[in-house]
């Protein structure tokens, strides 16, 4: 990986925003990521975002941080963050914003406990491909307090492969419609092609029966999007 994700949000943290990143996918065209966008407040934010931080209760692991934006709202709340990214700029930029505890690390390496697990902005993208999504809730409940929760949010992107007669071209003798390549740019230079994972509500929800985590719908968003809330099934009630 390049980092050319961190070397654009240094960019804008350091006062030389002149372009802003370039994604498309392997079903979509190339499409604008405004860096203003990725160091927006809590008012700016989504409401699946939102809900989430509301829930957020005692530590909290930020998975994927970014500028830090969900960890510094946390922060001025009181509560306790560890923030967390692969992205080396992303962090630089984060502790630059104050974040107090930010460190480069994947998930998969973290082996603290949390009382609160965040994974916003598609959240299960991490997860790379469906094959993976078991492995990657298996770990993050293994980071779970005694009553701690996962609150992640993803979306249900069926509604990229429907036609004008409002059928689906979906290949059901290929992989999971929600496996995409992605791609990214700045200023001309191309990021190596990442997997990412856009997953529907109900195939979430059997993935963590099968780890024994319960999973709650939370709240559905305008474009096909939601947040669920994960709790490991001993807990109890929901």
């Amino acid at each position: 990986m390049k980092d050319l994700f961190g070397n654009a949000l240094l960019d804008y943290q350091n006062g030389n925003y002149t372009e802003d990143i370039m994604t498309s996918t392997s079903i979509s065209d190339e499409d604008i990521l405004p860096l203003p966008y990725l160091f927006r407040d809590f008012k700016d934010m989504p409401s699946l975002e939102q809900k989430a931080l509301k829930l957020a209760k005692g530590s909290v692991l930020d998975v994927g941080c970014g500028t830090g934006s969900h960890s510094l709202f946390l922060q001025e709340k009181g509560l306790k963050v560890k923030a967390i990214d692969i992205s080396k700029g992303a962090i630089e930029v984060a502790k630059k914003r104050k974040v107090i505890y930010a460190e480069e690390k994947n998930v998969l390496d973290e082996t603290g406990s949390f009382d609160t697990i965040l994974l916003l902005m598609n959240g299960t993208g991490i997860f790379q491909e469906l094959i993976h999504v078991s492995k990657y809730l298996s770990h993050l409940k293994s980071l779970l307090n005694l009553k701690g929760q996962i609150l992640i949010d993803s979306s249900d992107i069926k509604y990229m492969y429907e036609d004008e007669d409002g059928g689906f071209w979906i290949d059901t003798n290929s992989s999971y419609y929600g496996e995409l390549d992605y791609f990214l740019s700045y200023k001309g230079e191309e990021e190596v092609p990442m997997k990412w994972l856009y997953l529907d509500f109900e195939t979430l929800k059997m993935a963590c029966e099968t780890v024994g985590l319960k999973c709650e719908l939370v709240l559905e968003g305008k474009h096909f999007d939601y947040l669920a809330r994960l709790i490991p099934a001993e807990a109890g009630i929901l």
